[in-house]
């Protein structure tokens, strides 16, 4: 399955991961701790997340990468209102 990573600088990545996995708790199966989380989204859809002081770093797994990325991207931007996030998907 193709997989991309994207390293964003932001003081805020354990919030941010947190409250990405408790939004999608109630839908799939979801893993976290402040410092990492894991998303399986089903049918080989994963999202694994891991934060420190200074950046989250999101990988996804997909099939069609772009639109899970997008759907990420969309919602952590929702979390990060009060902040501008850069993504830049590479790879991985």
């Amino acid at each position: 399955m193709p997989k991309s990573t994207a390293v964003v600088a932001t003081e805020h990545a354990s919030r941010y991961l947190q409250q990405l996995c408790k939004h999608w708790s109630h839908k799939f199966t979801v893993e976290f701790s402040p410092t990492t989380g894991r998303i399986d989204l089903g049918e080989g859809r994963v999202v694994n997340l891991s934060a420190d002081d200074t950046s989250l770093t999101v990988e996804v797994e997909a099939a069609n990468l772009p639109q899970l990325e997008q759907v990420v991207v969309d919602h952590i931007v929702r979390f990060a209102f009060r902040e501008e996030l850069k993504f830049d998907w590479r790879p991985s």
